[in-house]
């Protein structure tokens, strides 16, 4: 079994910057992509970003581009997003999740997922 654990959510203002972590544990995993995605109340779950992990190409939504940026530490088991220039509408819970199979990394179709992190941000 694997498991996710995000974390470094918080209560920001616009414009502030947050980076999230999520770490993998359990057994050895090498997913075929890692992602992270976001819920708001009252909306439906969105992927924000991913990243494949035999070429680490990246995928951002067109809502966060240039502002987010995700990475991996493959040694450490290890998946972060750094947010700059946060809006109010960047308010939501930030899931991590892995993909095990080949399959398109830019979809809300992945099979392992953290318990989330609270993201706000007032402004």
């Amino acid at each position: 079994q694997v498991q996710l654990v995000e974390s470094g959510g918080g209560l920001v203002q616009a414009g502030d910057s947050l980076r999230l972590s999520c770490t993998a544990s359990g057994r050895a995993f090498s997913p075929y992509a890692m992602g992270w995605f976001r819920q708001a109340p009252g909306k439906e779950r969105e992927i924000v970003t991913a990243i494949r992990r035999i070429d680490g190409r990246t995928y951002y939504a067109e809502s966060v581009k240039g502002r987010f940026t995700i990475s991996r530490d493959n040694a450490k088991n290890t998946l972060y997003l750094q947010m700059n220039n946060l809006k109010p509408e960047d308010t939501a819970v930030y899931y991590c999740a892995a993909k095990s199979w080949a399959d398109s990394a830019f979809t809300i179709v992945y099979d392992y997922w953290g318990q989330g992190t609270q993201v706000t941000v007032s402004s």
